[in-house]
């Protein structure tokens, strides 16, 4: 199926649930009442359980767990609960994408906005919203996913989704990635541009002239992510770390090769 035959199915691009959408309108405000975030989420049920089991999650490091929508909001903040909310309201339309198992997509993709900051500090980039686009730059696989479930099987069976080899195989297989899938939902959904850019952009920053920072940085934590999910073995860190992408960002290599940057225990 060619993109533009996906982008015009209709379960493809969905309508942005609500409560999201409320959040995405917060994007560049200065003043924002958590207690009416708060509220808002509290009336989708669904996503709020889906936002907890998120946020409760080993891979956010968050000091206590968090037990109501309430409590969320102030324990993780605007950033990290918008992040989640977006997240959880992509899960809410595309529940049950053919071979993807969602907790382990999660687990990898939540990996990925854990090191966003790490990534961001050299370069004093707005670590905000590369939280947002490290969360949510696998979003594609699912649309993909679920929208054509026979030719993405078929494409599972030889790749797995979180292999190094993947945006590859997709873009010979299909003449498209998940990247640009993505971004097309990102931008239906009327996300800010720079987080449509970054997540369009991610898969090979560097033939963009001039190659988008935060799009680097989503490269480098998708990256890390999938080493993660694949072996997580010191040796496949070393001989697959993204040099030139890496010295874009002024990146110590030290920084990311270290087998325990992303917490134990999850993955595969």
């Amino acid at each position: 199926m060619r993109l533009d035959e996906l982008l015009q199915r209709p379960e493809a691009l969905p309508v942005v649930p609500e409560v999201a959408a409320r959040l995405i309108a917060t994007f560049g405000q200065t003043e924002v009442d958590l207690n009416e975030v708060a509220h808002a989420l509290e009336q989708d049920p669904a996503l709020s359980a889906r936002v907890l089991r998120q946020a409760n999650s080993a891979l956010l490091r968050l000091l206590r767990p968090v037990h109501s929508v309430r409590d969320a909001v102030w324990v993780l903040g605007l950033t990290r609960l918008r992040a989640l909310v977006l997240a959880a309201a992509v899960q809410s339309r595309f529940p049950a994408p053919a071979g993807i198992e969602l907790e382990r997509f999660w687990d990898y993709s939540l990996a990925a906005a854990g090191l966003a900051r790490t990534v961001c500090a050299p370069r004093r980039l707005d670590d905000a919203v590369a939280l947002t686009a490290a969360l949510l730059h696998g979003v594609g696989t699912l649309v993909m996913h679920q929208v054509m479930p026979a030719p993405m099987l078929a494409l599972q069976d030889q790749v797995p989704w979180w292999s190094l080899q993947r945006p590859l195989a997709e873009q010979q297989a299909l003449g498209y990635t998940y990247a640009n899938v993505g971004a097309a939902l990102a931008a239906h959904w009327r996300l800010p541009d720079t987080l449509v850019r970054a997540i369009a952009q991610h898969v090979q920053p560097l033939r963009h002239e001039p190659p988008d920072p935060l799009a680097a940085v989503v490269h480098m934590v998708a990256w890390r992510a999938r080493v993660w999910m694949t072996d997580n073995a010191r040796d496949t860190l070393i001989h697959s770390y993204p040099d030139a992408v890496g010295e874009l960002l002024q990146l110590d290599p030290d920084l990311l090769v270290d087998p325990d940057v992303v917490p134990a225990g999850q993955g595969a």
